[in-house]
C-alpha cells in the first residue's frame, strides 16, 4: 500500500508536467501568431486599378513608393519620407527576393501588402542596426511607373 501513493504522486506530476507543455506550447504559438511571422511570401492586393494597361514583368525597370516595417509596427525605412520612389530592375536580385516575387505583376498604381518571411528578405543577419536578424517584413508598396 505504501506504493500506490507514490504512483499516484507520480501521476500527478506527470499529468501536471504534460499540462505545463501544453500551456506553454499555447503561449508560444500565441506569441509567434502575435508578432505576425510569416514562412513564406504573403501579397495583400490593397488598391487595384479598373484598367490595368501593363503589369510588371521580370527586366523592367519599376518605380515603387514604399513603406517598410517590422511586425511589432516599427517604420524602419519608407520612400515617402524621401519623396522619391525606389527604381530598381524587377527579377534581377537587385533588391530583397521578396521585392522581385511581390512586386512582379502589379499594375500601375496598384497598392500591395507584403509580408515578407526573412529567407526572402535579409535571412538570419538581417540588416543591423534597424532590422534584426530572422525578422518579418510588412511593406506597404505602390507601383507609380513602369519604364
Amino acid at each position: 500500500q505504501a506504493q500506490q501513493p507514490t504512483v499516484a504522486v507520480s501521476m500527478a506530476r506527470s499529468v501536471i508536467s504534460l499540462i505545463a507543455l501544453v500551456i506553454m506550447a499555447a503561449f508560444s504559438s500565441a506569441q509567434g501568431a502575435a508578432k505576425g511571422d510569416v514562412t513564406s511570401l504573403q501579397i495583400g492586393v490593397k488598391f487595384k486599378p479598373e484598367i490595368c494597361e501593363r503589369q510588371a514583368k521580370s527586366g523592367d525597370n519599376v518605380h515603387v513608393h514604399y513603406t517598410g516595417k517590422l511586425t511589432d509596427g516599427t517604420k524602419f525605412d519608407s520612400s515617402l519620407d524621401r519623396g522619391e520612389p525606389i527604381v530598381f530592375e524587377l527579377g534581377q536580385g537587385r533588391v530583397i527576393q521578396g521585392w522581385d516575387q511581390g512586386i512582379l505583376g502589379m499594375c500601375i498604381g496598384e497598392k500591395r501588402k507584403l509580408r515578407i518571411p526573412p529567407a526572402l528578405g535579409y535571412g538570419d543577419s538581417g540588416a543591423p542596426p534597424t532590422i534584426p536578424g530572422g525578422a518579418t517584413l510588412v511593406f506597404d508598396t505602390e507601383l507609380v511607373k513602369i519604364d
